[in-house]
């Protein structure tokens, strides 16, 4: 079995994650920031390390690093956090449903009033469109930072910069460009939200909000911190105020053993590998008629491949690939904004990922494969 959607979860993890995960089973049991026994303090240690790991990766403070349960809980926190009723928001149709469903929610039961932006394969073009949607009443523009459909790499410097020129909070989903392209704070984002599991190598059920704290976010839950446990109002600092409830301490371990091996393979590494891995899959596709691909060029791309093949729907032909043991994603991908910007709404696409641990014999055997097909 050799898996290429990497793009869902990372497969398999690093040793040293594994080696965390069995850690926290065995020595860090304590409930972190409950109680003052050595058995809690020792595991608060952790956290705070793994919290500090996270925060300086990405040129955050660790005060102001939130851990969640995966990107879409943060997107939630954040979209939800700082839109208000009458609020205007500005996404872009390449989004994932964890950006599209919480705003059409909003829109709906709120008032909230949302434009979509589309996404050209000349930046320019794409700020413009972006711009050209700005109102008065523009409380976010909430984009990801590469499509998992397609890997198109948005222009998000210049949109955030965009969002600093007309006081607009700037919230990233993050989720398939983390790990792999060189996402900073200092881009100008204000709440950067991502994935544990995916190009972080850290465990299911993890993920990221990192905040400047431009824009205050009200908390969507509530319950124990362990501080100012006599109030019945969540804390008023972070990271307190937006996490609640026992925390995933041995994913919270794992993401940190994640990132620490993200850092020592170097995010510039990961990119060439994964890009040398799809130019070689590409190179091979190229050879047949009967793929489309979806690539436009002059566009910039993540390490992701969207094809299908003639005459077979795209879960018909990851069947098949999965028969002779290659996973790979088929369908919408939860991003029918995306697929009906490449026109593939009615049956999706077959999507290609690697990750670091793939190599380019498994590509070769992945491209014969689709050939016999």
């Amino acid at each position: 079995m050799i898996n290429f959607d990497n793009a869902a979860t990372t497969f398999p993890k690093p040793r040293s994650v594994r080696q965390a995960m069995e850690m926290a089973m065995l020595k860090y049991g304590g409930n972190a920031g409950r109680g003052g026994h050595q058995l809690t303090e020792r595991t608060s240690e952790q956290v705070f390390a793994a919290r500090e790991e996270a925060a300086a990766f990405f040129g955050g403070k660790p005060e102001n690093t939130i851990f969640c349960l995966n990107c879409t809980h943060a997107l939630n926190l954040a979209i939800q956090g700082i839109v208000q009723p009458n609020d205007h928001v500005i996404i872009s149709n390449l989004e994932h449903n964890a950006v599209l469903r919480p705003v059409a929610a909003m829109v709906r039961e709120r008032g909230v009033q949302c434009s979509i932006a589309p996404v050209s394969v000349d930046d320019k073009e794409t700020i413009a469109a972006f711009r050209a949607r700005i109102r008065p009443n523009t409380r976010a523009i909430i984009c990801t930072l590469a499509s998992n459909v397609t890997g198109q790499i948005l222009p998000y410097r210049e949109l955030a910069a965009l969002c600093n020129e007309h006081d607009i909070c700037m919230i990233a989903d993050g989720a398939q460009a983390c790990g792999t392209l060189p996402v900073q704070m200092s881009d100008g984002i204000n709440i950067l939200c991502t994935a544990g599991h995916k190009g972080l190598y850290g465990a299911t059920g993890t993920g990221l909000l990192i905040t400047d704290t431009k824009f205050p976010i009200k908390p969507l839950l509530y319950g124990g911190t362990g501080s100012l446990s006599a109030k019945l109002e969540m804390p008023d600092f972070l990271p307190d105020r937006l996490e609640c409830g026992t925390l995933n301490i041995a994913g919270i371990l794992s993401l940190r053993a994640g990132i620490a091996f993200v850092k020592k393979t170097g995010t510039a590494a990961i990119l060439q590998h994964e890009t040398t891995c799809c130019n070689k899959f590409l190179s091979m596709l190229q050879t047949m008629p009967q793929v489309t691909v979806y690539r436009q060029p002059g566009a910039a791309y993540a390490p992701i491949v969207s094809f299908n093949i003639q005459n077979l729907s795209s879960e018909e032909t990851a069947e098949l690939l999965d028969q002779k043991g290659f996973c790979l994603r088929a369908g919408l991908h939860c991003a029918p904004l995306a697929h009906r910007a490449i026109g593939t709404i009615d049956g999706g696409t077959v999507r290609f990922a690697p990750s670091i641990f793939n190599t380019l014999p498994e590509i070769v055997a992945l491209g014969n494969a689709i050939r016999n097909l």
